[in-house]
């Protein structure tokens, strides 16, 4: 069994043949993820093309012990995310950000939109995630939104698995009471009860059905 196949992104690094087939292996994961965070399809693919090109310069990190590939790419992805994100927060034209971009035919553009329809949800569960601190904010995207167990979102994160369940659990925690407190807002007033219960009175209509109209106080 050659190292791709072992879960070995270093190995595919160092032959062509083995990264093309880690890279159709795992492309569409990535893509979801990036479509998960991005509503642009020029945008969703410069980060893919820009989260393999970072897979080259880290794939000695892999560690097949500390979690699955999966784990581990959605790391980098993440890492190149927030590059991203900081990027386009320091730029003070979207001109500048738009310029040089590799143009997409008709077919990518259309294939890239499918995609971002259909991940519309994990952007509003994220967006949903949004005034969580970084640290929980992070857990929770990966577990509750990407899918990934406790263990591979310690992995991709860099922390503890002790830490991620922490934090895990002040997520929940502090979504629970957002929850709550929501609910109750938006709960209608009850108005006080009358002095005097009404009971309905039947009547006719001239035409012959029963109605119930207000009846007079008991």
């Amino acid at each position: 069994m050659d190292g791709a196949e072992r879960g070995e992104p270093e190995a595919a690094l160092r032959d062509p043949r083995l990264f093309e087939d880690f890279y159709r292996r795992h492309v569409d994961a990535v893509l979801r993820f990036v479509a998960r965070r991005v509503d642009d399809p020029h945008t969703a693919a410069d980060l893919t093309a820009e989260i393999f090109l970072a897979v080259l310069d880290s794939a000695a990190s892999y560690r097949p012990s500390l979690g699955t590939e999966t784990a581990w790419l959605y790391g980098v992805a993440r890492n190149v995310v927030s590059s991203e994100r900081r990027r386009i927060a320091r730029e003070a034209a979207r001109d500048l950000r738009l310029s040089g971009r590799r143009l997409l035919d008709a077919d990518d553009v259309v294939r890239l939109e499918d995609k971002l329809d259909a991940e519309s949800p994990g952007r509003r569960a994220l967006a949903a995630l949004a005034r969580l601190p970084e640290g929980e904010r992070a857990v929770m995207e990966l577990i509750a939104v990407d899918e990934l167990t406790v263990t591979e979102a310690a992995a991709a994160l860099g922390i503890r698995q002790v830490t991620a369940r922490v934090r895990l659990h002040r997520a929940r925690r502090a979504l629970r009471a957002e929850a709550a407190a929501t609910t109750a807002s938006a709960a209608p007033m009850t108005s006080a009860a009358p002095a005097t219960r009404r009971r309905p009175e039947a009547a006719r209509t001239p035409d012959g059905p029963l109605i119930y109209v207000a009846g007079r106080e008991a």
